[in-house]
């Protein structure tokens, strides 16, 4: 099978007090090559959890993670991640940081330097590529994430709330440039994101998760990330079903959320 299975996916995590969290239970999901994947849910669900896992940060306590027929058991350049803050080495040049990871495979320096400049044009940073880091803003260091995971050529790209310490402007030309980069590179690229509206632009498959434990609760197929697609997204944000959707996944959250409330309180 070429793609991503997780399968049967379940984590617990025990407590010093003899107490534990069940944080993941019976989590199954076969991502082909080239989807882009969307996850939200309230918070507790699960969702870092089971991106660290399929990363390889986290072995689960049961089930297991196959990419492309092969088990996943622990980090590798096959699988990127980019974090809500880029962890960059922001004393190092934008170029510097983007051909970290060929330099430490070895890759002949012809080739990494080829291959830097042309992700420097993809995301737009070759009039900055000079720059140290802690020079740039937000969005572009984001960029710089983007582009430094690229440089290693994963099979799947794992964000774990990427764009959410971006202002409104900012993350919407960044939510363009995703989706871009998943046309330009058909690399498989899974999301979390705490917003909904994100969720539904940058996702043709949307996962709803529901916590205590996390689960799959809701999955959605949808048409507005091919839609976005170079397009203007305040103008995919008008089609007939996206309020519709959103207001729905909205509701179904809220109501997540409600009851956790409604636990706590029963248990004070």
């Amino acid at each position: 099978m070429v793609g991503l299975l997780i399968d049967d996916i379940s984590m617990r995590f025990d407590l010093p007090n003899a107490g534990h969290v069940q944080a993941l239970k019976n989590v199954t999901l076969d991502i082909k090559s080239g989807e882009l994947m969307s996850v939200l849910g309230p918070s507790g669900c699960g969702k870092t959890t089971l991106l660290n896992i399929v990363a390889g940060f986290l072995a689960p306590t049961e089930g297991q993670i196959h990419l492309n027929e092969s088990r996943v058991t622990g980090p590798s350049p096959e699988r990127g991640m980019v974090f809500q803050q880029g962890a960059l080495f922001e004393w190092m040049s934008v170029r510097d940081n983007v051909s970290f990871g060929p330099d430490m495979k070895g890759m002949k320096r012809k080739e990494s330097a080829e291959r830097v400049e042309h992700l420097l044009d993809i995301v737009g940073l070759q009039d900055f590529k000079e720059k140290a880091v802690y020079e740039l803003s937000g969005g572009m260091q984001q960029r710089v994430a983007l582009a430094r995971c690229l440089a290693n050529e994963p099979d799947v790209i794992l964000m774990d709330e990427p764009l959410g310490a971006l202002d409104a402007l900012t993350r919407e030309k960044m939510q363009s440039l995703v989706l871009d980069l998943w046309k330009d590179t058909g690399k498989t690229i899974i999301l979390i994101t705490h917003s909904v509206e994100e969720a539904l632009l940058l996702g043709e498959r949307l996962l709803v998760m529901a916590p205590r434990p996390g689960r799959v609760h809701k999955e959605y197929r949808l048409p507005f990330a091919d839609l976005g697609v170079g397009n203007d997204l305040r103008e995919v944000k008008k089609h007939d079903d996206y309020a519709g959707t959103r207001e729905e996944i909205l509701a179904m959250i809220w109501n997540m959320e409600e009851e956790i409330m409604g636990r706590a309180e029963d248990n004070t």
